[in-house]
């Protein structure tokens, strides 16, 4: 299935996803915060097939990750999650880089109903380089 390249930083939601996106077959890395998510990209060259996202996180959040990640690897499709409604607002200002915001709190139906649809939207195993 895909390979995901998943950013949070609360372990128990970390940790659910994972498992949850696991269970549908897909390989999942985990970073808790953006800028090990940023070193994993780099070390990488991009090397994934969905970045999943949390917004609010500490030493770089999900919006300047993903400006980052769609400087860098422009066909890496990109999903964030947010239980704030003011950074949805941030995040659907960059609607030409972001596949889609995925509201916390969400059930397991709709993470795995988003993640199929963001990676629904490219063939699996087309990998990117970096710009």
């Amino acid at each position: 299935m895909a390979n995901i390249l998943l950013t949070e930083d609360d372990d128990s939601v970390r940790t659910f996803v994972k498992r949850a996106l696991e269970l549908d077959g897909h390989a999942v890395t985990t970073a808790d915060d953006g800028g090990m998510a940023l070193e994993i990209l780099q070390e990488r060259n991009g090397d994934f097939d969905l970045l999943l996202s949390d917004i609010t996180m500490p030493v770089m959040d999900g919006i300047a990750l993903a400006l980052a990640t769609a400087r860098d690897w422009p066909d890496l499709t990109i999903l964030l999650m947010t239980g704030y409604a003011d950074q949805r607002e941030r995040a659907h200002g960059l609607d030409a880089l972001v596949h889609d915001v995925v509201p916390k709190p969400f059930s397991l139906a709709d993470i795995r109903r988003a993640v199929d649809e963001a990676i629904a939207v490219r063939p699996l195993g087309v990998r990117r380089m970096a710009g």
